[in-house]
Formats: structure tokens, sequence, C-alpha cells
């Protein structure tokens, strides 16, 4: 669901203008609907700034020295990245686990449990178990992705059944949104509600498997110094970043999960991933590039799918990451610790050539000189259970994002009796505000009775581009520049009106919407831009603003006019930082309060730039509005 049709502000006939027959349209939506922007022009930039700022991997001389880097580089992804917030108390709870029935199985068993991720969220899961154990044995963490049915889907029972047949202790937890967890609440573009109250959304996927291998290693046949992790595509993903993060992980096999933010930014209809694998500001401290080579020197198996439908293909994703990392195991000796496989069968799978790969690697290092250990996968089809089978128990009023979003949200905004040009520093920290300076280049131009009609593009810092067409009535009586939640090409009412107010009329399309908007998977691109550690938000405000100083050098200063809630974010956030060239701010369709957002369970698909991280912790609508005062906010609410 749309956030039009959700909030149900915007007339949803009022898309079509974007497709009606030029014969169709008035004079006043001819100009606003033809194109000045070239075909795929936002893309394209987007692409090109967004893979300038990843960071390379740097390899230093010594192994000591990348150790101590990577220690560095693990300790501020935890603590500004993963554990921000609220998250950071979350991390100190204990592990808490609740333990059910067995299922007995055919040379293995199935204890099933749930465990409690963050206060009041629970998480189902299973132990399967060698049917004879003695001593201490090997255990494999195993982490689903996005299949429907979770814990009970084929290839991974298959997986954990053959693992407990070959002596180890396999672990497998029910994914947010998958298999039991599936109701609306778990939905990965609803982690970014967390991220909105300045609370890392990314936490509960972390602590969720951190805590499973917490779980693991209380098992008395547990050997910690052979512990793996493997899983397909998020779980392939789940593997990389637990790996990554915690030494407790001595051997990584993720499957067709990964790639660098760079290969993301040029296969975006394969590789650019969810909100979870695309968390804010990660790749202020590292690219996935970083994270494969924060496995040295452990041993480290990358499989890719040759002929993957989904993701993280084979030909393009892994050379990055092998280039990145190779001269860091390198260090240490261990160049043949980093390792990958190349799978031919068909599509985006963990089959049995996978599977068997993966058992081979585990014999090597964690069964060296077993002759007995055997690579064969024997069928286990007879075994496999249905999703009910595997049900556990869950609390009631069981967390979820949007329960916690909500909680946490209370008392927010925080109370903060700061100046407001103090407040103003803050919120341009908040949105990671670029001062862009424009650089007009006109487009066309044309006389229409007493108007005078001018289409231009607009360059920010030569990083974006955003069309602009100006009305200028002879005798103008001052400058409105308006915005539209649905573009532009929309607003031929509202600039008619204005110009029988005798106003100059610039309607503008900043990033992300109307003919500046990214032609395919849109917010996926949003959400990169928050992991390389700008805020959409941001961009988009800041882009008001300077249009605003560029008309105001012209004919000095502006009203800002948006026209639905997200342009009037836009406007609003833009108003409270330039105060020179907005004099006024009309807002038509504006939200009374971020908290909206949460209350009607918006994911950020729906809007990126509203769930901008930490903004309601410390603004709301009226703590924006009161820095636009003493200028006029029309419409900003009471």
């Amino acid at each position: 669901m749309t956030m039009r049709s959700i909030l149900g502000l915007v007339p949803i006939t009022a898309v079509f203008l974007f497709a009606a027959p030029a014969g169709e349209l008035s004079w006043l939506e001819v100009h606003l609907t033809r194109p000045m922007l070239y075909s795929r022009q936002t893309m394209t930039e987007a692409q090109i700034h967004l893979a300038s700022r990843v960071k390379p991997v740097l390899v230093p001389p010594t192994s000591a020295a990348w150790e101590k880097e990577t220690a560095q580089l693990r300790e501020q992804i935890l603590k500004n990245v993963v554990f921000r917030g609220e998250a950071a108390r979350w991390r100190q709870a204990p592990t808490r686990e609740e333990w059910f029935d067995v299922i007995e199985g055919n040379g293995y068993r199935i204890r099933k449990f749930r465990y409690e991720v963050v206060p009041g969220l629970w998480l189902p899961g299973l132990l399967y178990e060698p049917a004879r154990l003695s001593g201490r044995v090997p255990v494999v963490i195993n982490l689903n992705g996005h299949e429907g049915d979770g814990i009970a889907n084929s290839y991974i029972q298959e997986r954990c059944i053959t693992l407990a047949r070959k002596g180890m202790l396999a672990l497998n937890y029910e994914w947010f949104f998958k298999g039991q967890m599936s109701a609306d609440g778990y939905a990965h573009y609803r982690l970014n509600q967390l991220d909105l109250t300045g609370t890392s959304g990314l936490a509960p996927f972390i602590l969720a498997q951190t805590r499973l291998v917490d779980i693991a290693l209380k098992h008395p046949n547990a050997d910690p110094n052979r512990v793996a992790a493997t899983g397909l595509s998020g779980g392939g993903w789940q593997t990389i970043l637990l790996s990554a993060l915690d030494p407790r992980i001595k051997l990584a096999v993720p499957v067709a999960g990964y790639s660098s933010f760079v290969t993301r930014t040029q296969f975006p209809d394969m590789d650019l991933g969810d909100s979870e694998q695309t968390p804010v500001d990660l790749g202020v401290y590292a690219d996935y590039t970083h994270l494969t080579a924060m496995l040295a020197p452990r041993p480290s198996l990358l499989i890719n799918n040759a002929r993957d439908n989904c993701c993280f293909r084979a030909d393009y994703a892994v050379s990055p990451l092998l280039v990145a990392a190779r001269p860091v195991f390198n260090l240490f000796g261990k160049a043949d610790h980093l390792r990958y496989h190349a799978n031919f069968d068909p599509g985006h799978n963990y089959g049995l050539d996978n599977r068997q790969a993966l058992y081979r690697f585990l014999g090597e290092f964690f069964f060296p000189g077993a002759k007995d250990f055997s690579a064969e996968e024997p069928p286990a089809t007879g075994d496999l259970r249905k999703p009910a089978d595997f049900r556990v128990p869950l609390p009631e009023n069981n967390a979820s994002f949007n329960s916690l979003a909500l909680k946490l949200s209370e008392n927010l905004p925080k109370k903060d009796s700061s100046a407001p040009p103090e407040l103003r520093k803050k919120l341009r920290d908040l949105l990671r505000w670029p001062e862009y300076q424009v650089t007009a280049q006109q487009v066309r131009t044309e006389q229409k009775d007493n108007l005078r009609i001018t289409a231009t593009r607009l360059s920010m810092s030569r990083i974006w581009t955003v069309p602009a067409v100006e009305f200028a009535p002879e005798g103008a009586e001052g400058t409105t520049l308006v915005l539209a939640d649905l573009g532009k090409a929309t607003l031929a009412g509202e600039v008619q009106r204005l110009l029988e107010q005798k106003r100059r009329v610039v309607a503008m399309d900043p990033f992300y919407f109307g003919e500046a908007r990214i032609e395919s998977r849109d917010y996926l691109f949003a959400l990169l831009v928050s992991a390389l550690g700008e805020r959409p938000l941001g961009i988009q405000a800041s882009q008001v603003a300077a249009a605003s100083r560029w008309l105001s050098a012209k004919y000095g200063p502006v009203t800002v006019a948006s026209f639905g809630p997200r342009t009037s974010l836009i406007a609003l956030a833009a108003a409270a930082v330039e105060t020179e060239a907005i004099r006024e701010v009309k807002l038509t369709r504006s939200m009374s309060s971020l908290k909206e957002i949460l209350r009607r369970n918006l994911g950020v698909n729906d809007a990126p730039e509203l769930f901008c991280f930490g903004l309601l912790e410390w603004f709301d609508i009226p703590q924006l509005k009161a820095l636009v005062a003493p200028r006029p906010c029309e419409g900003c609410g009471a």
C-alpha cells in the first residue's frame, strides 16, 4: 500500500496526468509535463554519486595492523550503527530462552525453543542434535533468507538434518516476517520506524543472530572453537554481518547474500537490498568488502550462483569481494582460507551442490583427518515436516517493530531549551545537510501573452540536477516555489490560482519526486543514500533551500508552497534551516505529527524521507514550525 492511498490525502486521479495525451492537457499542464531532464538522468547521477562515496579497503603492511583495524571497525559499527539509542540497553539484557517439545528423527532429534531478542520480542527456534552425543562437537548457525515458509523450508530442513546426522549441532531461527513471524509488524521495511525514533532498526536483526550464538554455546556439547555460520540470500547477508562482527564465528559460508555497495549501484535491479541489508550509516565505516576482509584469517567460503535470477550473481558479485579481501588473508599467510564456489544450478538456490560444498568445507576445517566424514548428503525428503510441526508458542502480545517504535515515541521529541541557532545546527546535523550551490542551465523559454515561461535545469553542486519551470507574469508581485508529492506535473490548478494573484511561480521537482524520481527500485536507492551517510530528507530540503537562494538573489525572498505530506515535511525542514531566502511557508495536507507515520504503520518503501534517523527524537512538526517563526507558516498546525 502506498503512502498516498494510506493517508488518503492526495487524489489518485492526479497520477494520470502523467499519461494523458497532449491534446487533452491544458496549456499549463503541457508546460508542467514537458521533460527537462534526460532519460534516467537522476538514476545515473545517483549511481555515480553513491558509488563515489563507498570506502575502499586499504590493506596495512602487517597482520597485526589489520587485527587492530578490524577491532576498531567492529567497535565503530556496533556502537555507531547497530546499538544506537535504546538498542544500547537492549544489548545489555541477558539472553533468555524457553524450551518446548522434542521431535524425534532418524539419527537426530529437533528441540523447539523460543528466545527473547529485545525486551518483549520473542522468536521461535529449532535445535537439531545428533541422536548420539558425546564430547565437544561443532556448531552450525543456520540463517534464513526471504523464503515464506521460514524454518520449514525444505532445503533448510535437509541441510540441518544432514548436519546433525554428521555429528554437529545445527541451530535455526524464524526470521522476521517469515514463517511463523509473518505478521505485518515484522515487515523489514518497518524496521525504519525505529530509526525515526533514534534507535537502530538494525539492532533486533543483529541481536537475533548473536543471541542464537549465545544459546548454542550454552549447550554442554558445543565446541566454541568450531562454530560456523551459513545461509542463503538474506541468510547470506546475516552470515557476513554476524561473522564479521562476532569473532565467536570461526568459519563462514555465505550463499548469494551480499555484494559491495559499488556493485549494488551498478546492478540496481539485482542487488540493492532491503532495509536491513542497507542499514543507516554502515557505509560510513565499512563496505561489504571490509566485512569480507574482516573474516581473515578464518576459513571463509563465498558461494554464488552463476544462473541466479534474484541477486548477487556469481559473474559480477564475488570478484570485488575477493579482490579486496585476498590481500588481507595473505597478510596472515592464509590465502587458502578464502575461497569461492560457483554453482551452475538454475536460480537463487542453496541446493544439493551448494550444500555439499558446505559439507566439504566443514569437513576440511572442523574434521581434519577424519576418514569417516563424508561430504555427501543422503536423501532426507522422508524426514521433511510441515510448518505446523515447527510452531512454537509465543507471547500473546509479542512486540513488533511497530509496537517498539510506538513505545519509544511516547516521550518524544526530547525537550531541548537551546536557542534557535543551536537547534538549527542540530537539525542540520540530523539531516546531514549538504550545502548545495545552484548552477542554472536554461532549457527553453517562450512568451504567452503577458507571461514568460522558462524551463531550467538546476545543478546542485554538480551532483544532482532538478527541473524547475518558471511562470512569470508582467509586474509579478513576489515569487512562490511550489512542490507536490505527485510531482510538478500535477500542479496546474495551484499554479493557475497563484498566477491569478500576480505571483511569479516556480514549479520544481526535488530529488525522488516527479521528473527527478528514480525510475526503478527508487526506495532502495533512498536506503543506499542513508547507508552511505546522507539522508534523503537532507538532500531534498537542501535542494529546496538552494533553489530558494537562487531565486532570492534574482527576485528577493520567496514563499515555499507544498502539496502533500511528504513535500510539506521537505518544505518545513528547508525553511527551518534557510532563514534568509525563504520568507514564508504554505503547507497543504501536512502531517500534524511525525507520529502519524508510526500510528499508520508505514514502511520506508512508502516514503523514504519520512524515516530520517533520529528526527523524531529531537524534532516533530511543532518544533520545526518553531524554527520557521516568526516567519508565517500556513498549514503548519496549531
